[in-house]
């Protein structure tokens, strides 16, 4: 029987920009719209409905508006995600001046930490805001505008739903983070994503493999395409589910697999925790601060990362000479918990990166595994 393809969704992000490039549009030409097409990072053009427009005019006399406001709905398509259905509003008007400001309006929260992407103090947008600027940029430029812009991004539901997040623990109060680096909501439906990835287990091996890469998610694959030249379809995309892809490997007759993954993923496997989703478990800090602890660092020292809201924070604490001695152990637990699951049978390692330090540690059987996983890759290709 056919599976049902997985519908995909669309960011907080994609929706606070194509809100933003709505809006501009209709502050230039006074003229309502019902669609909008935005452009995705990979080239991918969505067109997206219009919701609950807005359109003010300082004076009656005017022939164009002084401000425009409008929502885009959430998407998450297969994709279990609190926010899927909110409308993202985004509120653009003329400003005296000639500065271009993004604002976080009601239910977006606020930075109230460092180790974020933004600073203390800023509306939690992240990378995506640059693309919200230049639809902003790209609309003045074609209207022939040099004046000021104030764009304001919110989501009237946001601090309601922002509890049922991580939010809090992260240091953003108040409301959702706008989020998304793809524009896309990949779907992560569990038990039907479990599936493709043991279908995509089955073709590999049907195809002669018996060495498997697998990365949890994007970052794992660009960093696998960045650093070893390895295509994103060479990679087995595991989401969180790192224990049931080394079961379902070892039960189809792999003979070793290659996991690799960012710091912030792969702690919690040195903790033993094998599904790596936040909804399950967290304690990154903790087994970091074990290892510390482990690797000889002083317990003033150790302590001090259970404060570190991100991983590339609490690295950032200690030299590069403690750092080098903390992931030798973490790698070290690493491996232990997956030859604990892996059994026997089936040869497992690790590579650990960070977007900030690069390459942590890799075990023992890394480079080898990795090496074997290439070479089967070619041989199916020859078939």
């Amino acid at each position: 029987m056919a599976q049902k393809k997985l519908a995909w969704g669309y960011t907080t992000g994609t929706c606070a920009q194509a809100a933003t490039k709505a809006a501009m549009q209709m502050l230039f030409t006074g003229e309502q719209a019902d669609h909008i097409q935005v452009g995705l990072p990979n080239g991918e053009m969505l067109t997206l409905e219009l919701y609950d427009i807005k359109i003010a005019y300082a004076a009656q006399e005017d022939r164009l508006p002084s401000s425009v406001s409008c929502a885009v709905k959430k998407d998450s398509g297969d994709d279990p995600d609190i926010t899927d259905g909110v409308l993202v509003y985004s509120k653009v008007q003329r400003t005296k001046g000639r500065e271009r400001v993004l604002r976080g309006g009601q239910g977006i929260g606020q930075v109230t930490k460092p180790g974020l992407e933004q600073p203390i103090g800023s509306p939690a947008i992240n990378q995506v805001r640059k693309m919200i600027l230049q639809e902003v940029g790209e609309a003045c430029e074609e209207a022939g505008y040099s004046g000021g812009i104030e764009v304001e991004i919110s989501i009237p539901d946001g601090e309601r739903l922002a509890r049922k997040t991580f939010n809090p623990r992260l240091g953003i109060t108040g409301g959702l983070s706008i989020l998304g680096t793809s524009g896309r909501v990949e779907p992560m439906s569990e038990q039907a994503l479990i599936d493709t990835i043991r279908l995509e287990i089955q073709v590999r091996m049907a195809g002669g493999s018996r060495h498997l890469v697998i990365a949890p998610g994007n970052y794992g694959l660009t960093f696998l395409r960045d650093a070893y030249g390895i295509e994103e379809k060479a990679v087995i995309k595991c989401s969180n589910y790192i224990g049931q892809t080394l079961d379902m490997a070892s039960e189809q007759g792999c003979k070793g697999i290659l996991v690799a993954g960012h710091i912030g993923k792969l702690i919690k496997v040195a903790g033993g925790i094998m599904n790596t989703h936040s909804r399950w478990a967290d304690c990154r800090m903790e087994i970091l601060a074990s290892a510390a602890l482990r690797a000889g660092l002083s317990g003033k020292q150790s302590r001090r990362l259970l404060e570190a809201m991100t991983t590339d924070d609490a690295l950032a604490m200690i030299s590069d000479g403690e750092r080098r001695m903390v992931m030798e152990q973490v790698m070290g637990q690493i491996q232990r918990y997956l030859e604990y699951r892996a059994g026997e049978e089936m040869e497992t390692g690790a590579v650990v990166f960070s977007n900030v330090y690069g390459i942590l540690g890799k075990t023992d059987l890394a480079d080898d595994l990795l090496r074997k996983a290439v070479a089967d890759l070619e041989q199916d290709g020859k078939k």
